[in-house]
């Protein structure tokens, strides 16, 4: 049983490593670039977002700012995104969260949250808002570095 969790463990940090090998990665201490925030809702309309698509570049790291300015409870999620990038972290209201990995950001009353990642796989991602996916929707493109 420990060696078969040992083995996920391993095979869970190659495949993190392989990721970051992908990618030329920024130096250490590199400051992430701002993105566009992305404000969600309003008092007027629960399913106004401000951005719909972000052009990104593989291996820079961005910092994005994403807020509930409505009068709904809504969930952020990008899951191919996040599959294909390392997240350094998750701040709100100036505390931080380390963690590789993101399932959503989910927002129960109006606030902001900051995401810091680090795009390693170039191609097209989709990212929705819970529960308006219907209607709040929108494209992330990863390009290669030129």
């Amino acid at each position: 049983m420990k060696a078969a969790m040992l083995l996920a463990v391993g095979l869970t940090l190659c495949s993190g490593v392989a990721l970051a090998q992908q990618a030329q990665l920024p130096p250490a201490g590199e400051r992430p670039q701002r993105l566009p925030e992305l404000v969600l809702g309003s008092d007027t309309d629960d399913t106004l977002m401000s951005q719909k698509s972000y052009e990104l570049v593989a291996g820079q790291a961005y910092r994005l700012e994403v807020t509930n300015a409505g009068m709904q409870e809504y969930m952020f999620r990008a899951p191919d995104l996040f599959r294909n990038a390392l997240i350094r972290q998750i701040v709100v209201e100036d505390l931080e969260v380390h963690t590789n990995w993101i399932h959503g950001l989910e927002f129960d009353a109006k606030g902001t949250m900051e995401v810091f990642f680090t795009p390693v796989k170039t191609g097209d991602y989709d990212f929705f808002i819970e529960p308006f996916q219907d209607a709040m929707r929108g494209r992330i493109s990863v390009k290669a570095k030129q």
